[in-house]
């Protein structure tokens, strides 16, 4: 028969029986002693008794002159058994020289010779002995009586080791009550604790908590979503190598015990982790990455932290932005194909009318327009995906009645973009830009079939179709990239803040293109210039290093790409760099 398997004692349930035992085994070794201590204590207090009693007798100048007389016993006998009686002691007996007794408590014994040693006591010193007499083993003290330096007898004063054993049992039975409150105290307390331990606990074992240590410690450093735990004084208490790569912060810097706000991360973000209200689903932006915030407060009759996870929202935000490119490209070949098939009905229709000459002119020049864009954005810039990308914004533009120019200064050769700069902070960069442009000109001016007329506008905005210039410029230095537009631009006071998550003149839920272009241009050791365009609009500059990256380190004015004619300035009085 297989017994059934027992579950381990709970850790709870270990240290109750481990101090349980050594509780008793303090006790008990505290009533050893005390036994001990107090059995020499008592064999100590017999012998000063007996001693005292001993001297006091043999001192006695009654004593002396009762020797003198004919019959000693007569005189010594009452007083020696009233000096018993009075110390408590077994014996007082008187002896001479001779260890002849005068007195005993058993007067039959009076007259014979004392039972013990009293060599010392002839010579005159007082000594202590246990010895087995007449009454049994007692202590005894025996000490010389002198009379004008003549020792005339003897005094021997003694109490029973039975005496001694019997006064040292009625300590020891306090001591067993005293010990056995202890104890019952010392267990009822150690109750207590465990039971507390062991709620605290769960009731699990040493293993148990062992190895839900090592799980605990396997998922932290596992898991790919960041963990952020804040005790209730906003101190970190504990995150995971996710949560310290989310947050920028190095893998070797000292992060535990540290507060919220000396992590300089942005005001948002610290502002959501202060918070005490949860946040559900919140998107933030470090110097490099969006992350989704979401926080609860740990509460337990008061409140005792804060519990954040963090997700990298990046990647996803990146695709999202390359996804609406793609969607706009899409409705852009889809309005081509629409207007191309009404020019081409154009066309057929004069042939058909007979009038071949104007409809070779009418496809001509729709070819020769179509044609001009297409060979400047190929002929200056010969990298694929910018030159896609700009080609598919130009469409997308056209669409909006926005014309996109491509500044005659734009030069980047082929091969002249290091592999190291990825194309998705390319388009990142210059899409969001351009996209930017293009809102906040449409907004400008109203009109029909790309017949665009200027709409009110702050002071400085120009008059005429809406355009948005581009230039990309790249030499072996860095890689400019330049978006400035004709709309109202944007004033000094929200200069400061364009770069912030959720800045947008569109409404909520918007307001990421520019802070991920800052975030790519960042993550490439570049910076991102605002300020005032040749056309009133608003003109944004990225600078991107191609040789040695240092982040936040700008080319010193004067040098590198777009310094040259037609390049601007880079930055007014009112630009601000990000």
């Amino acid at each position: 028969m297989r017994l059934p398997r027992t579950r381990p004692r709970s850790l709870a349930g270990q240290l109750f029986a481990m101090q349980v035992v050594l509780i008793a085994a303090v006790v008990a070794g505290c009533a050893v002693f005390a036994y001990v201590s107090g059995s020499a204590q008592a064999e100590e207090t017999a012998e000063r008794q007996v001693r005292v009693a001993a001297l006091a007798v043999a001192d006695s100048p009654s004593v002396r002159e009762a020797i003198r007389t004919p019959d000693p016993s007569a005189v010594l006998q009452p007083y020696a058994e009233r000096v018993r009686k009075d110390t408590g002691i077994a014996f007082v007996t008187i002896m001479d020289p001779r260890r002849v007794r005068w007195t005993h408590p058993d007067t039959r014994q009076i007259g014979d010779t004392f039972l013990g040693n009293t060599a010392r006591a002839l010579r005159g010193e007082t000594f202590t002995e246990t010895y087995t007499g007449t009454l049994g083993p007692s202590i005894r003290v025996v000490t010389p009586i002198l009379d004008e330096g003549r020792i005339v007898g003897l005094v021997s004063a003694g109490i029973t080791v039975d005496r001694v054993s019997s006064q040292v049992r009625e300590q020891l039975g306090a001591l067993a009550m005293a010990a056995g409150g202890a104890l019952a105290l010392g267990g009822i307390g150690t109750y207590v604790v465990n039971a507390r331990l062991r709620r605290h606990t769960h009731g699990m074992n040493a293993a148990e908590l062992s190895r839900l240590h090592d799980y605990h410690q396997a998922t932290l450093h596992a898991v790919r979503e960041g963990l952020l735990m804040l005790d209730g004084r906003r101190r970190i208490a504990l995150i995971n190598d996710a949560g310290r790569e989310l947050l920028g912060l190095g893998p070797e810097a000292e992060a535990v015990g540290r507060t919220v706000d000396e992590l300089a991360l942005p005001a948002p973000l610290t502002g959501a982790l202060l918070a005490s209200e949860a946040r559900v689903d919140e998107l933030h932006l470090t110097a490099e990455r969006v992350v989704v915030v979401n926080t609860r407060p740990v509460v337990g009759g008061e409140r005792r932290g804060t519990v954040v996870t963090l997700r990298d929202h990046t990647e996803l935000q990146a695709l999202s932005g390359e996804l609406d490119s793609e969607r706009g490209f899409t409705q852009a070949l889809r309005s081509q194909a629409h207007e191309a098939a009404n020019r081409l009905h154009t066309v057929v229709s004069l042939i058909e009318l007979g009038r071949v000459e104007e409809a070779v002119e009418f496809a001509t020049a729709e070819l020769e327009l179509a044609q001009v864009l297409t060979d400047r954005v190929v002929g200056a810039v010969e990298e694929p995906v910018m030159a896609a990308l700009l080609l598919g914004k130009a469409a997308q533009a056209n669409e909006r009645g926005v014309e996109l120019v491509l500044a005659e200064d734009s030069l980047i050769d082929d091969g002249a973009l290091p592999p190291s700069l990825a194309h998705r902070d390319l388009v990142t960069i210059l899409g969001n830009l351009i996209d930017n442009a293009v809102d906040a000109v449409s907004e400008g001016f109203e009109g029909d079939e790309g017949a665009a007329v200027p709409a009110p506008r702050a002071a400085g905005g120009a008059a005429g179709r809406a355009r948005v210039t581009v230039t990309a410029l790249a030499d072996e230095r860095e890689l400019l990239l330049r978006v400035a537009d004709n709309g109202a631009g944007i004033g000094p006071e929200a200069a400061d803040e364009v770069f912030r998550r959720g800045w947008s003149t569109h409404g909520a839920g918007r307001g990421l293109g520019l802070a991920l272009v800052r975030q790519a241009a960042h993550r490439n050791g570049g910076t991102v210039e605002l300020d005032a365009g040749p056309d009133g609009g608003a003109r944004f500059t990225v600078r991107l290093p191609l040789g040695e990256r240092t982040a936040g380190i700008r080319p010193e004015s004067g040098a590198g790409p777009g310094r040259g004619p037609g390049s601007g300035s880079g930055k007014t009085s009112e630009g601000v760099t990000a």
